[in-house]
């Protein structure tokens, strides 16, 4: 584990595919095609409670990104004290989901998944082409939009229904942070309604 845990600072979930381009091989064909958008698909794939696990995994991958993501946010020094705060807010919930979601993955049998360096992650968020606090911000919204898809996504994937609850709960409160991050950019809320997890 990175360092990025011990000290607050700032967290952007990424959106699905930059995590499953590297773990794909350990999922279900039922998660992978929820997260690909595909429930068709996923409901004709067997439901299996072992594949939670899978499912979970993909979860603290996100967390792990998002938490690195807000560290690099931070770093930047592009953050006007408040929008820091708000950051540093929303990356101690991405610590909590992932604690939440590493515990249940131990409690199930699973291992979870390792979490990668500070730089892949600044190269997988081209952290470099971060040049203004719009623009961290920006990030920070897109990232949290792919998490709240993604979450709402697996939720008819878990074979166990307080697992499905679970997911519902951290789509929520992702959809909150998007929600405030939009509010600060000065964007408009969807005009139609289920906007999230189409």
């Amino acid at each position: 584990m990175s360092s990025t845990r011990s000290n607050p600072s700032l967290v952007l979930a990424t959106g699905r595919r930059g995590f499953l381009g590297g773990s794909a091989m350990s999922l279900s064909a039922g998660a992978i095609a929820l997260l690909g958008g595909a429930p068709a698909l996923a409901r004709a794939a067997a439901m299996d409670p072992s594949r939670d696990v899978a499912i979970l995994n993909v979860a603290l991958g996100l967390e792990h990104e998002a938490i690195n993501a807000y560290q690099l946010g931070a770093g930047s020094g592009l953050l006007q004290k408040s929008a820091l705060d708000v950051a540093v807010l929303f990356q101690s919930h991405h610590k909590a989901f992932f604690f939440k979601d590493a515990a249940t993955t131990e409690k199930m049998g699973g291992k979870p998944v390792a979490e990668k360096s500070l730089a892949e992650y600044a190269k997988a968020l081209r952290a470099d082409m971060l040049k203004s606090q719009g623009d961290v911000l920006e990030l920070a919204a897109r990232l949290e939009l792919g998490a709240t898809n993604a979450y709402l996504g697996v939720i008819p994937a878990f074979a166990d229904s307080a697992l499905a609850k679970i997911s519902a709960r951290l789509a929520a409160d992702e959809t909150m942070h998007w929600t405030a991050l939009s509010s600060a950019l000065g964007k408009a809320l969807p005009s139609t309604a289920l906007a999230f997890g189409a």
